[in-house]
């Protein structure tokens, strides 16, 4: 994650939120009083949260990891 000062973010807004939409990256903003906050794209939020919501949820896990050890079992066909 790229980190900027406040002041270079103010500066220059528009051209670091098309950074942040075009590279699909967050981007850490420190303040002067050494808080800092970061800007990303709703999309990416977005995509955070559902992630998030699956790590955190025992039974998709389960499924998911059930799903992986299934398809590890399966014999693979080798050749054409």
């Amino acid at each position: 994650m790229d980190t900027i000062s406040v002041n270079k973010f103010r500066d220059n807004l528009k051209s670091y939120l098309e950074q942040v939409f075009r590279k699909n990256k967050p981007l850490k903003v420190n303040l002067r009083s050494g808080r800092a906050f970061v800007v990303l794209s709703a999309d990416d939020w977005e995509r955070e949260q559902e992630t998030l919501f699956v790590l955190q949820n025992r039974d998709l896990m389960q499924q998911i990891s059930t799903s992986i050890e299934t398809h590890n079992r399966k014999p693979r066909k080798t050749g054409v």
